[in-house]
């Protein structure tokens, strides 16, 4: 049974932030510590800085020889079928350093030459160069670190989907970069068959772990060695008959081995090749897996574009209709601006609580119009405003919204309505909130929502959104 179905949400996977998981089992995707460090937000810089923290006091740990404390804190990191993220069958059960992996792991890792000479860097090199580490072991490890952040996601998501939770319940460990040690509390958390549940952001789930050793090892390090022994013209150079050289892939695995301790001892002295794969993999690292992908991964459906936008459409315009109008609104911008903006927040109050937004998202984007709006204008949170009526809109709603902006928060609004009596005075009453430096709002009624339904369908993997760029360049134009 999944989240959405256990607390009877009445939502599908596209229009939930998080991994819709089975509670019972767990499902077949990973959390990517390459795909945090391109999560361009608040929370995933906290993410970046605790995963890197950790990793790097656990090798200055084995450079200083201080066994005991290494292993205490490597123990923790054991999954305890809170994540249910995987490949266990039937129940989960994790795949942490810790727990009986705890020994094995610290052995590996301070017999490696890759710690010792200092290789390794951040956690998912482990999957590179450690014998017995996989993507499993450090997704789970990787979700422990960050149990904090995932903790404060999980109490946020389950305000925001009316996810019900209960008090004391034990948080696990939660790493301390102050203090360099786990610490426990008693918080809010939902539970599932007596065991505390928590909820994973869907961008930073990976079907295929971004390191792997077998494709460093054939498509990095083996082309290197084949321009050293052309280059020294060695005994492994084959003349062909057209007067080419070369060195065959077989015939380095034949003299050097394969694994990863072949692959530590070849990296040593190539530093600049394990280099050059992470940053390759480090560019590559931003693209969140689409909604199709989610959906094969995690076996649910695809968005269904014409659905959400009837559930906003069939909504009755006026006051008693609000609460279901701004909520499907928000259900189909998660699923259509996925994975551009994310984490919503619904009625976010600012301003120690004196005024309210309906729905702020996070600007998360790495390409498209919503990076495109990030480059040049404040947009950290993007800021959306609901009102179920449409042609008496007009000054006091973009005074609403535009007062509510800030530098450090963001200054990009979206204001929904259901229709416009004179759409071109609303858009030029919008762009001189622009000239006069109060923010920037683009106004949608149902028939330009509709449009940008429309270039979803036509372009499903697309996040240019022609219609709101075509919007934004009216206001600066």
């Amino acid at each position: 049974m999944r989240v959405s179905k256990c607390f009877a949400l009445g939502r599908t996977q596209p229009t939930l932030d998080f991994v819709d998981v089975h509670v019972d089992t767990d499902t077949a995707v990973f959390v990517d510590p390459n795909a945090i460090r391109a999560l361009d937000t608040t929370w995933g810089a906290e993410c970046r800085s605790l995963l890197q923290h950790f990793f790097q006091h656990i090798l200055n740990l084995i450079a200083n020889g201080s066994n005991n404390e290494a292993m205490s804190l490597l123990a923790s990191l054991r999954e305890r079928n809170e994540f249910h993220l995987g490949f266990s069958v039937g129940e989960s059960q994790g795949r942490g350093f810790g727990s009986g992996h705890a020994s094995d792991v610290w052995k590996a890792l301070t017999k490696s030459k890759a710690a010792k000479t200092g290789l390794l860097q951040d956690i998912e090199d482990t999957c590179l160069l450690i014998e017995g580490i996989g993507p499993d072991m450090v997704s789970d490890a990787a979700c422990n670190v960050i149990r904090g952040p995932l903790i404060r996601y999980t109490q946020d998501m389950c305000r925001f989907y009316g996810i019900p939770m209960q008090p004391e319940v034990a948080s696990g460990p939660i790493w301390n970069p102050q203090t360099l040690s786990w610490e426990e509390q008693l918080i809010e958390l939902p539970v599932v068959k007596h065991q505390r549940l928590l909820l994973v952001p869907k961008v930073i789930a990976r079907v295929n772990f971004s390191f792997s050793n077998d494709e460093y090892f054939r498509h990095y390090l083996l082309p290197q060695l084949q321009k050293e022994e052309l280059a020294a013209n060695s005994g492994l150079v084959q003349l062909l008959k057209d007067g080419r050289r070369r060195v065959t892939k077989k015939s380095l695995v034949d003299k050097y081995g394969a694994g990863k301790l072949v692959c530590v001892d070849l990296t040593i002295p190539r530093a600049q090749v394990l280099n050059k794969y992470r940053n390759d993999k480090r560019q590559r690292a931003g693209r969140a897996m689409t909604h199709d992908e989610v959906a094969e991964a995690v076996h649910t459906d695809i968005p269904d574009w014409d659905q959400l936008l009837q559930r906003v459409l069939k909504v009755v315009p006026g006051n008693a209709g609000a609460t279901d109008y701004e909520n499907a609104i928000e259900a189909l911008l998660t699923a259509l601006f996925y994975p551009a903006l994310l984490h919503p927040f619904k009625q976010h109050p600012i301003h120690q609580g004196r005024k309210r937004v309906d729905i702020t998202y996070a600007n998360a984007a790495n390409s498209g119009f919503f990076h495109w709006i990030g480059l040049h204008h404040p947009s950290a949170m993007i800021f959306v405003e609901c009102k179920n009526y449409g042609k008496e809109i007009g000054n006091p709603e973009l005074d609403q919204i535009s007062g509510r902006f800030s530098p450090n928060r963001g200054k990009v609004g979206l204001l929904f309505c259901r229709s416009l009596e004179n759409a071109d005075l609303m858009d030029r009453r919008c762009r001189d909130t622009a000239g006069d430096h109060r923010g920037f709002v683009m106004v949608l009624d149902d028939e330009r929502l509709t449009q940008l339904v429309n270039e979803k369908k036509a372009h499903p993997s697309s996040v240019e959104f022609p219609r709101l760029r075509h919007l934004f360049t009216q206001l600066i134009s």
